[in-house]
């Protein structure tokens, strides 16, 4: 007589479930010792009950297995790799957030703000970063002063060879006297002299 195909669905009755189970879960367990005795396979199979107790056969070691498995699954790779960056991703906002924290605390105090929290140590500690900084600022200050100054003395010797430049080129030199070309050929002309007298009275 053939037996017919059962036909699988979910068992309702709760004893039947429990029986199915045990018969089930010993048939697939020594399926699972046979394929690693005749095919010398690794086999690792791990069964929790509706109950959540344990059933497992491993062939060799259970952790072993899994972790061959993982590095063979690529899918399995792919999400461990992804929960161990988005792990460390959460570390460092966790550390950025504490870092900013203290930044944004430090900047309020160098502000004068938020003082009364301090004690003695810490505000020796801010008095002396603030003349540190003021310092700096200072040295910096003097050394744009030092280079502003000396560029223009270096305009102030561009513009004072231009200026000797430009005074060479246009400068008004006198002009001689005109002399007349006659008064030059003859010199006795230039040295006559004109003879007046002053007489008072009738003439004689």
């Amino acid at each position: 007589m053939v037996r017919g195909k059962t036909e699988l669905k979910r068992i309702e009755n709760i004893s039947r479930k429990q029986v199915t189970f045990s018969k089930r879960r010993g048939g697939l367990l020594k399926k699972a010792f046979e394929l690693s005795v005749l095919c010398d396979a690794e086999v690792s199979l791990i069964i929790f009950s509706q109950t959540g107790k344990l059933f497992e056969f491993s062939s060799s070691s259970t952790n072993k297995i899994i972790e061959r498995y993982q590095k063979n699954d690529k899918n399995s790779n792919d999400k461990i790799i992804l929960e161990q960056t988005t792990e460390h991703l959460k570390e460092e906002v966790i550390s950025m957030s504490r870092n900013l924290e203290v930044l944004e605390n430090s900047k309020r105090r160098l502000l004068g703000e938020d003082l009364d929290s301090c004690s003695i140590d810490e505000l020796g500690k801010l008095e002396e970063q603030l003349d540190r900084s003021l310092r700096n600022i200072r040295e910096r200050k003097n050394q744009l002063f030092r280079e502003q100054i000396s560029l223009l003395k270096d305009e102030e010797k561009v513009l004072m060879k231009e200026n000797a430049e430009l005074h060479e080129k246009y400068v008004v030199r006198p002009l001689p006297l005109f002399i007349d070309r006659q008064e030059e050929e003859n010199p006795q002309t230039r040295k006559m002299e004109v003879e007046t007298r002053l007489l008072i009275g009738p003439p004689k």
